[in-house]
């Protein structure tokens, strides 16, 4: 079986798109998904199968979310290997940065540096950014609440046609951990 994370894009924020984390894993564990378990509030779960791959299953669990939950969500699937290799090839010295100051952003699939040329990477320094497989890496020393490259960043005609959701270095850190195994 492989392990893998979800990440729901958009729940439990504002009050709004409610979904109880315990309702989640009930909902997944009638899929048939094995070591089903959830990190935080905010759309992170884990769980093991041998069926399907990351598109799949991702389609599988939003149809799943609307049909019991009455909304639509986006959903990214990404396998525990695929999770650990953007850790590794993080370009900012994770290391020393607090998990607040680093994020990623996942991508439903790979895009291309032109989507965003028009962001002036000088004009919003110390803030950065870089592409990687599927994901987008971006420091913010004062955290993404605060980032102006991040707002820029998440403009809908640059993120158009995709699904993208973020998520922090803490989290990044603790999805590979959880992903690694029972």
């Amino acid at each position: 079986m492989t392990r893998y994370a979800a990440l729901l894009r958009g729940i439990n924020v504002g009050g709004s798109r409610k979904l109880p984390m315990a309702e989640l894993r009930a909902l997944m564990d009638g899929l048939g998904y094995a070591g089903v378990g959830t990190y935080l509030q905010s759309g992170q779960a884990v769980f093991a199968t041998g069926h399907g791959d990351e598109e799949s299953l991702a389609a599988e669990l939003a149809s799943a979310v609307e049909k019991r939950f009455g909304f639509t969500v986006d959903v990214i699937v990404r396998d525990h290997a695929y999770l650990r290799a953007v850790a590794e090839a993080c370009p900012f010295p994770a290391a020393g940065l607090e998990g607040r100051q680093l994020h990623v952003t996942y991508f439903s699939r790979p895009v291309e540096a032109a989507r965003f040329a028009e962001i002036d990477p000088g004009s919003h320094l110390p803030e950065e950014f870089r592409l990687g497989d599927r994901a987008l890496y971006l420091y913010a020393p004062d955290g993404l609440g605060r980032s102006k490259l991040a707002e820029q960043l998440s403009r809908p005609r640059l993120t158009k046609g995709l699904i993208a959701t973020t998520r922090n270095w803490n989290t990044v850190l603790k999805l590979i951990e959880l992903t690694a195994g029972e």
